[in-house]
């Protein structure tokens, strides 16, 4: 989860509550979903929240919301823009792994200390958040006096160009250093360069960006210092370069936004691109940057009623979204329909349960009266949560400690460390559910089999004592067009046993006991599994039913984990044991 670390006294200040404690500011903002997280040696707070709240990541953020919570603010806010005086032209021969751009030119703009570490705070959780690590949008800030626009047509005054360059071509000074380096150069001997080089490497040519004296920007990796901004800097020139537009356009609006907050004017930048570039099909080559469009959603009274168990006047839900940031017009038909305005930096609201969840944070969950539900029905526990249970205590029993690990993981991590090949027969090989668009590398599917966890957890822990006696009941999940979901759920047992002695033995002797705990009949046949040694492994069949695996992991598995004793373990399908 996202934390931001927010300067108390720059919050009484955009607030206007200059008289506010910090307990009341924790209190209030953990009604609005930010949970306190201690204090940074300078005395900023630290909040966590959910990342659906981007706008959210700087204390400019926060303190909108704030300031919309005390009623200070109502309704959507735009801000006044000034025509544009600059164009982006995208030149043809931009790198196609990373074709889209967009940006911003804000004036008289107040930078002190503390502004600039916002500003360089909100970018950074940027690109680790909607930019996937820059991946996906990277944010390049320069001071506009120091950029020097090339003449242009009629029209826009001044322009700077995005373009490919060779790797060894044009060279420039970046940031934190004092010699020019050619774009390869940056790669190798920059530290940034270094950490950012994967994103780039194996492309043709690299993205620049260029004006009248030369290259002086290297999305996604590091700016020029020719144009680096400092407290003395008055005007900005905000650049994104990226692989969706959308997706740059929308950070664009949130930098623009926090600027905004400090008494800043955005002004508007005009982007072309050439003939034979890459354009983006639903804006069109000319595009009018930032786009700060309102969004617009409907939603009907009686589903705000209905899942906030809250019995609401017309006039009473309009004052909650308006306390939201949002606009709302309602209309009288057989039910009070909503139909809402949402401001351009709100990326969170895709779907009208999200505007029932702005009300009920505006009314305040707090507010909100338990009953219980008008059902004939008695609660009790799933047989399947019964099942887990009993199985869980037998593997406690057996001096296994009890884990509960994500659910989702990456390829890496679920199929190569473990020596596997997705679409395979084997454990774990099972076709992956994919997420369409993962916010980290880390997280790109759900996981086929729960035993990767545990070697992560390992590999995590090898500074502590062994032996290390780790098992887990989890959910796992695969593709299947037999489906009607067209994937497969199951919860699966699995347990692994390191130690200097580990062995088969080892991990086949618990795995009877838990199958003799639940009177159910366990056969281990020899079997194939490239996780596991050949020969120290075998297919786990219960009742004569195939349902997993046990044996000694393989040691290309091991060093690959970085583990340095022998582990032996076993996973199978819960229901099995039922």
């Amino acid at each position: 989860m996202p934390v931001v670390d927010v300067d108390p006294d720059e919050l009484r200040q955009l607030t206007g509550h200059t008289d506010t404690d910090d307990e009341t500011f924790k209190n209030d903002l953990f009604g609005l979903g930010l949970e306190f997280e201690g204090e940074t040696d300078d005395g900023d707070l630290q909040f966590e929240f959910a990342p659906d709240r981007l706008d959210r990541l700087s204390v400019e953020g926060v303190a909108r919301s704030l300031r919309y919570h005390y009623g200070d603010d109502r309704g959507v806010y735009v801000p006044d823009t000034n025509d544009a005086e600059w164009t982006i032209e995208v030149d043809e021969s931009v790198p196609d792994e990373r074709p889209y751009v967009t940006g911003a030119v804000v004036r008289g703009v107040d930078l002190d200390e503390a502004a600039l570490d916002s500003l360089i705070q909100l970018q950074e959780k940027l690109h680790a958040t909607m930019g996937r690590g820059r991946a996906k949008g990277a944010i390049g800030i320069h001071d506009l006096a120091m950029v020097k626009g090339a003449p242009l047509k009629e029209g826009a005054e001044r322009s700077i160009t995005y373009r490919g360059v060779d790797p060894d071509g044009d060279t420039f000074v970046p940031l934190d250093a004092n010699d020019e380096l050619s774009p390869a150069a940056v790669l190798e001997e920059h530290d940034t360069g270094r950490k950012y080089a994967d994103l780039v490497r194996e492309y043709d040519r690299y993205p620049a960006i260029y004006d009248e004296l030369g290259l002086f920007s290297f999305p996604p990796v590091i700016n020029g210092k020719r144009t680096e901004v400092t407290t003395g800097s008055r005007e900005l020139f905000v650049e994104l370069t990226g692989t969706d537009q959308w997706t740059i356009d929308k950070m664009c609006t949130i930098v623009c936004y926090a600027l905004s907050a400090r008494g800043a004017t955005i002004e508007e930048v005009e982007v072309e691109y050439a003939d034979g570039a890459a354009y983006p099909a639903e804006y069109g080559p000319e595009l009018l940057r930032p786009n700060l469009e309102i969004d617009e959603k409907s939603v009907s009274h009686d589903r705000i009623e209905t899942l906030l168990g809250v019995e609401f006047e017309p006039e009473d839900v309009v004052d909650c979204f308006e306390r939201s940031g949002l606009d709302a017009t309602y209309t009288l038909d057989e039910d009070v329909v909503y139909d809402v305005e949402i401001p351009p930096y709100r990326v969170d609201v895709l779907h009208p349960l999200d505007l029932v969840d702005d009300v009920g944070r505006a009314y305040g969950f707090g507010n909100l009266e338990p009953r219980y539900p008008d059902i004939g029905t008695v609660g009790r526990r799933h047989e399947r949560t019964r099942l887990e249970d009993a199985v869980r205590t037998s593997l406690v029993g057996l001096g296994f400690e009890d884990l509960l690990n994500f659910h989702m993981t990456s390829g890496v991590e679920n199929y190569d460390r473990m020596n596997v090949e997705a679409g395979t027969d084997v454990l774990g090989g099972g076709e992956p559910v994919s997420i369409t668009e993962p916010y980290s590398e880390e997280y790109t599917q759900l996981r086929t089999w729960a035993l990767p966890s545990l070697l992560l957890l390992l590999e995590g822990n090898t500074h502590n004592a062994y032996p290390q006696d780790v098992s887990e009941i989890g959910f796992v999940a695969e593709r299947d067009e037999t489906e009607n979901t067209n994937v497969a759920e199951a919860r699966h047992v699995a347990g692994a046993v390191a130690r200097r002695d580990a062995s088969y033995e080892a991990a086949k002797g618990r795995l009877q006991s838990v199958c003799d705990d639940f009177r159910a009949d366990l056969s281990t046949p020899p079997t194939d599994h490239p996780s596991f040694i050949d020969g120290r492994v075998a297919e786990v069949v219960v009742d004569g039913d195939s349902v997993g695996v046990v044996g000694e992991l393989h040691p290309a598995v091991l060093v690959e984990h970085d583990l340095e004793v022998p582990v032996a373990a076993f996973e199978f399908d819960l229901d099995a044991l039922r």
